[in-house]
């Protein structure tokens, strides 16, 4: 049953999905900031009226246009996607608190992000403020034992075999447990928003190397996936040639 009201970021997720526009590609055409329109999608902040009409101006569409409701849509069609997930193929990102390991990285407009976090911060001050973004996440202990800290919640100790599953929206850190040196996660972050890649990245910061690839792999582009995998190894060259210790 369709909701009697629709928010102002469930009418712009719609507006990009109908054109097919990244987040990125909307605030240059539409002259508002990348984390404004991020914050809106995710119903944190409204646009006013005056953004509302700057928003139709520079798209250059009614204001009827932006809030149509878009058809129901029709069955989807098996893509037949797939990638083969091997450690040396990943974009490696380097932080005083993780090593990251995104995979696939050839596949574009995943909603679903699979990576191996190698975890080395050991105590919440070490590791700062906790991190939010969209979605939900499933994180699974490999090796040595993970401290989770999250907003609403006492923290708590995985053993390797453990999992747990969370709101990403919430607050959440994962650190190395009393007495363990290093953790090795395997985590699957999944969102609703196309650009989940790109909301990931720039928890790292916008001027990493990695963050600016990421970008270039999470744009529209060809279904050919040669461009991206030389894309990913450009980004590989940047980091250290080692693969994680077993």
């Amino acid at each position: 049953m369709t909701p009697q009201h629709r928010t102002i970021g469930s009418l712009l997720r719609a507006l990009r999905a109908r054109n097919d526009w990244t987040l990125k590609e909307m605030s240059e055409r539409c002259g508002i900031p990348l984390s404004t329109l991020s914050k809106v999608e995710h119903d944190r902040l409204t646009l006013t009226y005056d953004k509302l009409l700057q928003l139709s101006q520079r798209l250059n569409i009614r204001m009827s246009e932006l809030f149509a409701e878009q058809d129901e849509a029709a069955e989807q069609p098996v893509t037949a996607r797939r990638s083969i997930g091997r450690i040396e193929d990943a974009i490696r990102v380097n932080t005083p608190n993780y090593d990251y390991y995104y995979m696939c990285p050839e596949l574009r407009r995943k909603r679903m992000i699979p990576v191996l976090t190698r975890v080395r911060a050991k105590s919440i001050g070490e590791f700062g403020d906790l991190v939010h973004h969209s979605g939900e996440e499933y994180i699974h202990v490999l090796e040595g034992r993970a401290e989770v800290h999250t907003e609403f919640y006492d923290p708590i100790v995985l053993e390797a075999g453990e999992s747990v599953y969370i709101d990403s929206n919430m607050g959440h850190a994962y650190i190395a447990a009393e007495g363990c040196e290093e953790v090795l996660l395997l985590g699957v972050c999944s969102s609703a928003d196309e650009q989940l890649m790109e909301s990931l990245m720039t928890l790292h910061g916008e001027e990493s190397p990695a963050q600016k690839e990421a970008d270039r792999i999470g744009a529209p582009a060809s279904r050919d996936a040669k461009p991206a995998r030389r894309a990913a190894s450009r980004t590989r060259t940047l980091r250290r040639k080692t693969a994680p210790a077993k």
